[in-house]
């Protein structure tokens, strides 16, 4: 597997080159266990300021716990970790005040208004009234709650309640935020608003730490993906080098007349054929250098097909082979950018 995309355990100690992206958070052997169950195995994590990381794994993978740990709500068992440039273990309440956190299950308090939600944070993070009620103001309109603020937050949809949790976890401010499986459970439209929403808060500098069930979400947002198995980081890179760690990329050929299918497959014989579709599929890796190679090769054989696309190994197939849970091995890439749902 390429260096370039494993995670590694020797960064973070020396000295930096001045150009260096502040690191928001690290981990080095990051371990939890309970009673006889291993849920860390050993974390290695960089994840640059100002950017999204998601961390990928099938339910029961540890992301929960790594995010819990992260975030000061329980304590590894072994490991070093540092937040917003403080050491989790010897200086957690510095931590806690640089972070947000919005978990899978809403903070919202039902019971009261959407602005009484908002004001009940300020207090908690000891705002004086003045300043509270102005970000409170500040922040509701920023996520489109000013109609719904005086109303109580059991009437909300369920975007509306995501939407009023992150603007509370807004309050005190943070540069680092983890956001817990944040979409799950919303429509497609909701969970489409909530991927603006994140956007906008990393162009203005936030760090989002992001755990996910769905693929197209990671694939969407992360500067950076970690896919978490059995306790370990299985590869960890961007979304096209993971796809890359793949194979099954090809170019398929489809033919409408029967005899310009026949005479394809003769000329190439290297490709495989599906006789029933009228179809050819070349193995490719997707690039721009192999696609002209395989266009010159038609060129030269003659070959002119009715359809070609070219298919290339998605998340959803790295998930799958990194997890060990395919339900259909040895399939190929689908084409195109649609994604299905891993739940």
């Amino acid at each position: 597997m390429p260096s370039s995309v494993m995670s590694t355990s020797n960064w973070g100690h020396g000295p930096q080159p001045p150009t260096a992206v502040p690191t928001a958070v690290s981990t080095v052997g990051l371990r939890k266990s309970y009673g006889d169950k291993v849920v860390l195995d050993g974390i290695d994590l960089r994840i640059p300021a100002g950017s999204v990381f998601a961390l990928l794994g099938p339910n029961g993978a540890g992301k929960t716990t790594a995010v819990k740990i992260l975030s000061t709500l329980v304590s590894a068992d072994g490991g070093q970790s540092r937040v917003a440039g403080h050491d989790l273990a010897a200086d957690p309440q510095a931590v806690r005040a640089a972070i947000g956190v919005t978990g899978q299950f809403s903070a919202v308090d039902g019971l009261i208004t959407g602005e009484e939600n908002m004001l009940l944070m300020a207090d908690l993070h000891h705002l004086s009234k003045r300043e509270g009620r102005r970000v409170t103001a500040e922040l509701l309109e920023r996520f489109d709650l000013v109609d719904a603020a005086k109303k109580p937050a059991s009437t909300y949809s369920g975007g509306m309640k995501r939407r009023l949790d992150i603007a509370m976890t807004l309050v005190g401010n943070p540069r680092i935020i983890f956001l817990d499986e944040p979409t799950t459970g919303l429509d497609p439209r909701s969970r489409h608003n909530m991927w603006r929403i994140i956007r906008e808060l990393v162009s203005d500098g936030v760090t989002v730490f992001l755990t996910t069930q769905y693929l197209e979400e990671a694939d969407e947002l992360a500067d950076r993906i970690a896919v978490l198995n059995d306790g370990r980081i299985a590869a960890e890179g961007t979304a096209e080098e993971l796809k890359r760690l793949i194979p099954g990329g090809h170019v398929r050929l489809r033919f409408s007349d029967p005899a310009a299918y026949q005479g394809a497959a003769s000329a190439l014989r290297e490709a495989t054929r599906d006789d029933e579709a009228l179809a050819l599929q070349i193995p490719s890796d997707g690039s721009q250098r192999e696609l002209r190679s395989i266009l010159d090769w038609l060129d030269a054989a003659g070959v002119e097909a009715d359809e070609l696309t070219v298919h290339t190994p998605d998340l959803d197939d790295v998930f799958f082979a990194l997890t060990g849970t395919n339900p259909q091995p040895g399939r190929p890439g689908r084409a195109g950018p649609t994604k299905e749902d891993v739940r």
